[in-house]
């Protein structure tokens, strides 16, 4: 029901820029350049957790860029997931890049969030973006689709607040394949997404999950990449002109 009110109260209810305020408008040109006016780069944190895939981001998690994760997020501003998921497909574009030799179809797998935090935003934000962005994907010649075959085995602490090694062991073995999932991956690129990295815990044990489901009957997933919306600026590595 609550994800059934934010879709309609979209329709009627006044619009904003999700970045800035600026009105009649869900993203505004700046911060639409802010979010995918960029090519994505790789991004690595500091530390960096054993185990994390080759991650790439589409922006800096500051200013116009945090305001709009949050207001999809956290505020329900559902309009804001196409935007979204047009810069995750840049990232996406930049995990899978022409020097990866390998085929079959993209395969987005999101990373899933906790289960109560679904159940207090009333929808899941990054399985909403990885839909939009395999659109994107379809729309522009690359075969995609989502796989949201990952499970939380159980519940795990809020993150905040934690150090990167805390959130590590917090997130040790939370996360499963669904039952049948790893024959789904079976013969595409794999490619982790999530909107937000910051210790890389996440995508760390995600990435893990996948692999324990592989087994020795999928070695392609052992070259798992990772595709996100935004990391700190410190974790987002410049250009290399």
């Amino acid at each position: 029901m609550r994800g059934w009110w934010r879709e309609i109260s979209g329709l009627v209810l006044p619009v904003a820029c999700g970045g800035c305020g600026t009105p009649r408008t869900p993203l505004c040109e700046e911060c639409a350049r802010a979010l995918y006016g960029t090519a994505a780069r790789r991004a690595r944190p500091v530390p960096e957790p054993a185990g994390l895939p080759v991650v790439h981001a589409a922006a800096p998690y500051a200013d116009a860029v945090r305001a709009v994760l949050l207001a999809h997020k956290e505020r329900g501003a559902l309009g804001l997931a196409r935007p979204l998921g047009v810069a995750l497909t840049g990232a996406v574009r930049g995990a899978v890049s022409s020097a990866d030799r390998r085929t079959g179809p993209l395969l987005l797998v999101p990373v899933p969030s906790a289960r109560r935090a679904v159940r207090a935003r009333g929808h899941d934000a990054a399985r909403r973006m990885a839909l939009a962005a395999a659109g994107e994907l379809r729309r522009t010649g690359t075969e995609a689709r989502v796989l949201p075959v990952l499970r939380q085995r159980r519940e795990v602490a809020d993150q905040s607040g934690l150090t990167a090694r805390m959130r590590v062991e917090n997130l040790a073995g939370a996360l499963a394949v669904a039952a049948g999932g790893g024959r789904l991956l079976e013969g595409g690129r794999v490619v982790l997404v999530d909107d937000l990295m910051t210790t890389g815990a996440s995508l760390t044990e995600a990435a893990r999950a996948l692999r324990a489901a592989s087994g020795m009957r999928f070695p392609g997933l052992l070259q798992l990449s990772a595709a996100v919306v935004a990391v700190p600026p410190l974790s987002f590595e410049k250009n290399r002109n």
